[in-house]
């Protein structure tokens, strides 16, 4: 099963990801919200649409912008509304 972990804390668990780009895009009730922050950050991707980031919060310390998520995806990328993925030393495996 799929699971992103960071600073020694499971972030997410599902194995309902989908994969784009070599991304896993976890749903969001699988995710342990509790864990993130909301960001100002955004980016724009031509086929995705807009992303919009979230902050990891683990005992204290801060990963900004390690998670990302499509708000309102292009009809191309409507598989991953509702769903987050993870980089900047989040590891899913």
């Amino acid at each position: 099963m799929p699971t992103a972990t960071w600073n020694g804390a499971v972030i997410a668990r599902s194995d309902e990801t989908v994969v784009v780009e070599g991304n896993h895009y976890f749903p969001a009730d699988s995710v342990d919200q509790a864990l993130l922050e909301d960001s100002s950050t955004q980016s724009t991707c031509p086929w995705k649409g807009t992303a919009s980031y979230k902050t990891l919060i683990v005992d204290g310390k801060r990963n900004p912008d390690a998670a990302w998520y499509y708000p309102e995806p292009k009809s191309a990328a409507a598989e991953i509304k509702g769903r987050l993925a993870f980089w900047k030393g989040v590891k899913v495996a």
